[in-house]
């Protein structure tokens, strides 16, 4: 998952707000809802669910993350080679590549920041912390990530990680964007549903990546089996194995490891949107 080295990257998508901050706005709940930490459910419930209900092809746990201070992103990515040499760099990168490919896809396409924090903060959607896990609220339109919870996916979920890995959890992430922006957030649909389609809307992403010029060239079967390996590690079959000992269907948000692994394959193989229908990934 080589950038090409050459490549200019727009530092303005993403925002280091440290640890916490208000980048959002308001402490309150317009809408109400994220996506992430367990699916469409409110804040209020989430602190209790999250262990069992994380997103975005993850989730996170224990204590909130350490304060820190900000980046400055803007003097520190500013081609591909930086994102070659540094994590937030390459974040920089995956959200550039990730939105130029939306922004070919959907007429009118409205960017949505990525905010990397630690600790906790005031989104659009109300407080969070860095338990939560990553996760898009579309009270504000944007992507928040909490950049350890890429160890926790490792060292909780068992996930391989990788570099890959990453890009496919925040490809997830603007996967509800796309939805949000496209109107399906609004359908009533099941949180099972929502959930695969954003991993089928990764893949595709995934199949395209190389066409936006990000990188060097296209993906290879290594890179695609990390995205596989976390997607599988963020079943709800596994979670709830690993965290309660049996496994209850009725209370999936996000679809099993088999259902998740899927519904990115879906959209890696078939590389267009038409191919994420929600009926079509149960």
């Amino acid at each position: 998952m080589d950038f090409r080295d050459d490549v200019e990257l727009d530092s303005s998508q993403v925002e280091d707000a440290g640890g916490g901050g208000n980048p959002g706005g308001g402490g309150g709940f317009p809408g109400g809802m994220i996506l992430g930490g367990g699916g469409i459910v409110s804040l209020i419930a989430l602190v209790l669910v999250f262990v069992l209900n994380n997103v975005g092809g993850g989730g996170g746990g224990g204590e909130p993350a350490q304060q820190r201070s900000p980046s400055n992103l803007s003097g520190q990515c500013r081609t591909g080679k930086d994102a070659d040499q540094s994590e937030q760099c390459r974040v920089v990168g995956v959200v550039n590549s990730i939105q130029d490919y939306w922004k070919q896809e959907i007429s009118g396409y409205r960017a949505s920041k990525t905010i990397l924090y630690s600790g906790r903060l005031r989104t659009g959607c109300g407080t969070a912390s860095s338990a939560v896990g990553p996760f898009y609220c579309p009270g504000d339109q944007r992507v928040y990530l909490d950049l350890s919870f890429f160890d926790q996916l490792h060292t909780q979920f068992g996930a391989k990680g990788g570099p890959f890995a990453q890009a496919y959890v925040i490809a997830h992430e603007y996967g509800h964007h796309v939805q949000d922006l496209l109107g399906a957030l609004d359908t009533g649909g099941s949180s099972v549903s929502t959930e695969l389609q954003a991993d089928c809307y990764a893949g595709v992403w995934a199949h395209n990546a190389v066409k936006t010029g990000f990188y060097e060239k296209p993906f290879t079967q290594a890179d695609i089996a990390e995205a596989l390996d976390a997607a599988a590690a963020v079943g709800d079959d596994r979670i709830q194995q690993r965290t309660q000992g049996r496994i209850d269907p009725e209370s999936f948000t996000h679809g099993s490891s088999e259902q998740r692994v899927n519904a990115f394959q879906r959209g890696y193989e078939n590389g267009a949107p038409g191919a994420c229908d929600p009926g079509d990934l149960r």
